[in-house]
């Protein structure tokens, strides 16, 4: 007999319990100190990359990681049996889908360019299909005549007549086309099904692998237009002039013949002014009619159901963690089930069975990071995985939600990080991280580089200065044209809080970043001096004027969408304007009073490595204390454990040099 939905919840809360905690006696209270781990513990790379269920529920793939090398593991959850084990050797993997019950789709990339094409080096995309029943990989496109084995935008996974099917896009060497193709499973050679050129911007499947709608976006006008089915033919079905903040597609609406789009459609009713720049709407490719979705806050991420491709569910980043808001009333009873069991916990849905019966989930507060399998059918939720199983919950620094008002009145909200085993924070010496984007922002739960300088005595500052996302409209826009600015001192005015609250000593304060990040490592010394001792900047961009120049050679027009947003946001009036030179830390280094470490990767394909040597030759002709760390092999996004690790030791000994913990 079937449980009923009240008993299932409470078996499910006592075994996730169970799993959780080991016991239900009262835990031990934690130590004053509790003993620092070594930093490359917190600098590897997680166990688990990726998970991801299959469509019956039975099996779980997973990229397990053991230093630099990766393999793809399939194992039956019943018999704990692995079925297909294959080294994917140091790729960067980046996605994991089933195709159907006997195959999985492993999507990695490489930092390289293609000089026969005049591709300069950049991050690639290859996708590996792992067979299970031949016990091999086969590499998608490989073997398609002239076309490259690269892989143009993500890939889809529809369920056709024939069963499971791969569509991806792929760049034909012959013209200019980048069609969409149709992948034979059993060899990865592409069947063109689709015409599609450069000025195709988006497009989206069906359930069965029908085009229902595309797009094209002209780069040089900013016109995007959204395309729609007409007997055979696609029609123009609605156009919008948007040089930077273009709509998109994501995925089917809620029924078969709709498709959900992100614009700014301020002409219809139900619009949202606090909507970041676009509001979620559904639109019928049939009558073309557009209807707005009814979530009931701005999400951050669509859901799908795993077998029928329709929207069932969205997901918002809150201060606390994700959050859930189902259209589906079978999911919504899942996810409350889950989240009452865990007490209101925070969890990210990572995958899911086609019937919703088990459910893949991972959490991280407290904690360093641990995979459940929720099952339905037996109400149990066991532990799969742990992110990093050397780090215990004892070794991980409480991270607080802090709200406090900036200089001008604006609120700003953030993260400190505490050392493990302190509660209250008193006196403490800061590291204020600053986030990349700057259009991003920092989340809860478990961030490795936080925890690594919090184990070594520091408190750490996360703040969501203006500009971030997540906060709505008006306080994104409030970061337009404010680099070295207001989203600077957002930042120093975090710190300034804190002191005033007696968290922490004004007088050991530095500031470390990555990429807009370690721009604001590098303007805090130049642009907002006194507050800090030291900085550390990772891949930060030191000249904005050489930054965007580059960003117009790369691309085929000089005036493209990256440098329109680039310069929409450093406040440029024009491409080349030398009023960004006054916020260019590399033209102010003879004002910059206190030591600089640089780190950069040099297959950095985002913020180019001379950036970095500008400003350490900038430093040096001033006469000022600066240090210049190169990563071979290192991308932006610090992929690779080794160099992670050895970017992290270096930091930590700048710090503790410059800004003793104790």
């Amino acid at each position: 007999m079937r449980k009923s939905g009240f008993v299932e919840r409470l078996a499910l809360g006592a075994v996730l319990a169970l799993t959780l905690f080991g016991h239900v006696a009262e835990a031990e209270p934690a130590p004053a100190r509790v003993e620092a781990l070594p930093l490359e513990v917190y600098a590897a790379s997680p166990a688990v990359d990726l998970m991801a269920l299959s469509p019956s529920g039975k099996l779980v793939a997973r990229v397990a990681v053991a230093g630099e090398a990766r393999a793809i593991v399939v194992t039956h959850l019943d018999t704990g049996q692995n079925l297909f084990t294959a080294t994917l050797g140091d790729s960067k993997v980046r996605d994991l889908a089933w195709i159907g019950e006997g195959r999985v789709l492993v999507v990695a990339s490489e930092t390289r360019g293609i000089p026969m094409l005049g591709v300069p080096k950049t991050e690639l995309y290859f996708g590996v299909i792992a067979d299970l029943a031949n016990g091999k990989l086969v590499r998608v496109l490989d073997g398609t005549p002239d076309v490259l084995p690269v892989l143009y935008g993500s890939a889809s996974v529809r369920r056709t007549d024939a069963g499971e099917t791969l569509f991806v896009r792929g760049v034909t060497l012959t013209t200019d086309a980048i069609d969409l193709y149709r992948i034979d499973l059993r060899n990865g050679r592409g069947r063109a099904v689709q015409p599609m050129d450069r000025e195709t911007d988006d497009y989206v499947l069906d359930r069965a692998g029908g085009l229902l709608a595309r797009a094209r976006y002209v780069e040089r006008t900013g016109a995007w237009t959204m395309q729609l089915p007409r007997n055979v033919r696609f029609r123009d079905a609605w156009s919008v002039t948007e040089p930077i903040d273009t709509p998109h597609f994501l995925g089917m609406g809620r029924s078969p013949r709709t498709v959900v789009v992100e614009a700014d459609r301020p002409d219809l009713a139900g619009g949202d002014p606090e909507a970041e720049g676009a509001v979620l709407f559904e639109v019928d490719v049939d009558t073309g009619e557009w209807t707005r979705l009814p979530f009931e806050h701005d999400p951050d991420q669509l859901l799908h159901h795993p077998e029928t491709r329709l929207l069932i569910g969205a997901a918002r980043t809150e201060e606390d963690g994700e959050q859930y808001e189902f259209i589906d009333p079978t999911a919504a009873s899942r996810w409350r089930s889950i989240r009452r069991a865990l007490q209101d916990k925070p969890a990210r849905l990572v995958s899911w069975s086609d019937d919703l019966r088990q459910i893949l989930i991972f959490t991280d507060t407290e904690e360093s990071g641990l995979y459940q399998l929720v099952d339905f059918d037996r109400g149990v939720a066991d532990a799969v995985a742990e992110a990093y199983p050397d780090i215990t919950p004892e070794q991980v620094g409480v991270a607080r939600p802090i709200r406090y008002v900036a200089a001008d009145g604006l609120e700003i909200s953030g993260y400190l990080t505490l050392p493990p085993g302190v509660e209250t924070a008193e006196n403490l010496p800061l590291i204020v991280l600053a986030h990349g984007g700057p259009a991003s922002r920092d989340v809860a739960g478990f961030n490795w580089e936080a925890q690594a300088l919090a184990s070594r005595g520091y408190a750490v500052l996360q703040a969501n200065f203006r500009g971030s996302t997540g906060y709505g409209r008006t306080f994104l826009e409030a970061g337009y044209g404010q680099w070295g600015r207001k989203m600077q001192t957002d930042l120093s005015d975090g710190v300034r809080w804190l002191a005033g609250q007696g968290m922490i000593d004004p007088r050991r304060v530095c500031i470390v970043g990555a990429s807009y990040g370690g721009y604001a490592a590098m303007a805090g010394l130049t642009l907002d001096r006194g507050v800090y001792r030291c900085a550390v900047s990772y891949a930060g961009v030191s000249d904005l004027r050489r930054m965007v120049n580059r960003e117009a050679r790369q691309q085929e027009r000089r005036d493209n969408q990256t440098v329109r947003y680039w310069n929409r946001f450093m406040g440029a009036a024009r491409l080349n304007d030398r009023a960004l030179d006054a916020l260019s830390p590399a033209f102010l280094a003879e004002a910059m009073d206190k030591p600089l470490l640089l780190i950069h990767g040099r297959d950095d394909t985002v913020v180019p490595i001379e950036q970095s040597r500008v400003m350490a030759e900038a430093m040096r002709r001033a006469g000022k204390p600066v240090e210049l760390i190169e990563l071979a092999g290192e991308d932006h996004w610090m992929s690779r454990a080794d160099t992670r690790s050895r970017a992290l030791q270096e930091t930590v000994r700048f710090l503790e040099a410059n800004n003793p913990p104790r």
